[in-house]
């Protein structure tokens, strides 16, 4: 007798199951098929139903048992047929409109580098934990491509190109980008992608703290030596005895020069983008936090000179000088830059940094250790934590602590004495 066909909805999670002969290359294969309702069309109010198969009943009946119990229980989630790469191509256009233009810039290189091609082809629905943990461990071992070197230590080129290898990528570099594949599948899940992170079920690569490398006193002292001759000297004093960052330097303007209270706000940088972005622009700091910086009376002196080199040398450039045009300007103008009034660069502060850190025997100097000696003479010379990181600019003084809070011998021997002292003060006669 033919089953009588429902007059009304069938209630989701009303699964069918049957039998059903195939046909492959002249030969028939039996399968079984289940059939469940999983929703309604909102537009047309027809059924929207998932069809399963297997090889056999109680395979079927099994996946259909569970998508039943999700069902009821409110979790189901219809499958994405959308690759990773392909969402990931999604995310960076559609849900990074709070990001800085750097962020974007970073975490679009790491997806094309890294992600992309190491999971982009997979199923974004069965991206799951032990596949992102392969994925990291196989960045560590060799995700890294570097120049090809001979015996001699000479890069190899093979038509004019160089040759690359693979070679362990940093722990570091490996949670960075951990770090956006998290976030990209985050946003998967919220949206209802996916029902879970596998992103955040993975083990991490423990990171080695780099040490630091900060210039001790006789270092300090044929440092200013050297950069007195240097063009972009009287920079990278500042950003000595002034803790900055380079864009934070580059990007000082005058209006923020306080000569008669003698003080300094930090409240911007410059930053270099794609000219069809914008190329040079002002730019928020790197944690958004302006700050107010009260330092020492020899760097206030530094940009007194840097005022008045600054006019002398718009005056030997005549109509070759690229720059404020009129004080009125000049109070907006850039404190740094090259003779001819052009904005200074990073890669040409690095460049004239190289050449003097060379010159004084310590070639593999950064300009960023500038700032860390900055930081160090701080707290040799009393200043709390809570102060230097105020003047570093960093988001958390338990940040500070942990870059700086161990690293001079000084500061230990100096504790020791006052200990002693106290003890000597009070132990009785």
């Amino acid at each position: 007798m033919p089953r009588k066909k429902s007059m009304g909805r069938a209630a989701n999670g009303n699964g069918t199951i049957r039998k059903k002969t195939v046909t492959k290359n002249g030969t028939e294969y039996t399968s079984w098929e289940g059939r469940v309702t999983v929703g309604y069309d909102p537009g047309t109010g027809k059924q929207i139903q998932k069809s399963i198969s297997g090889k056999t009943q109680k395979e079927v009946r099994q996946k259909l048992s569970k998508i039943i119990v999700e069902l009821d229980e409110g979790t189901y989630q219809e499958p994405s047929k959308m690759t990773v790469g392909e969402w990931l191509d999604i995310w960076t256009e559609e849900y990074m409109g709070d990001k800085k233009y750097s962020t974007v810039k970073i975490y679009k290189a790491q997806i094309e580098t890294h992600i992309k091609p190491g999971l982009g082809a997979v199923k974004l629905s069965q991206l799951v934990p032990h596949m992102v943990q392969k994925f990291y461990n196989d960045l560590l071992a060799g995700g890294q491509s570097v120049p090809k070197r001979d015996k001699a230590g000479k890069i190899i080129k093979k038509n004019g190109k160089t040759v690359y290898e693979s070679a362990p990528m940093s722990a570091k570099t490996v949670r960075n980008v951990h770090g956006v594949l998290t976030k990209a599948l985050s946003t998967a899940v919220s949206i209802g992608y996916l029902r879970m992170n596998p992103a955040e079920r993975v083990t991490l690569p423990r990171v080695e703290k780099m040490e630091i490398h900060p210039l001790t006193d006789e270092q300090i002292k044929d440092f200013l030596r050297v950069s007195a001759s240097d063009d972009c000297g009287m920079i990278l004093t500042v950003i000595l005895f002034a803790g900055l960052r380079e864009s934070e330097a580059i990007g000082l303007t005058w209006d923020c020069v306080d000569f008669e209270k003698g003080i300094v706000k930090i409240c911007k940088q410059l930053q270099k983008r794609r000219s069809e972005d914008g190329g040079m622009t002002f730019a928020p700091l790197k944690n958004d936090k302006a700050r107010i910086l009260e330092p020492a009376p020899f760097v206030m002196d530094l940009l007194s000179r840097e005022w008045n080199r600054q006019a002398e040398q718009r005056l030997r450039a005549g109509t070759g000088w690229k720059g404020w045009q009129n004080q009125e300007e000049r109070k907006t103008a850039l404190v740094f830059t090259t003779a001819d009034g052009s904005y200074i660069s990073q890669t040409s502060l690095r460049y004239h940094f190289k050449k003097i850190v060379t010159q004084m025997g310590v070639p593999s100097c950064r300009v960023h250790d500038l700032r860390h000696t900055f930081a160090v003479l701080s707290l040799q010379n009393g200043d709390d934590i809570k102060t230097v990181q105020d003047s570093l600019g960093h988001a958390t003084a338990a940040f500070t602590l942990d870059i700086y809070g161990h690293i001079s011998e000084r500061m230990k021997d100096e504790s020791s004495a006052r200990m002693q002292a106290y003890i000597d003060s009070i132990y009785p006669v």
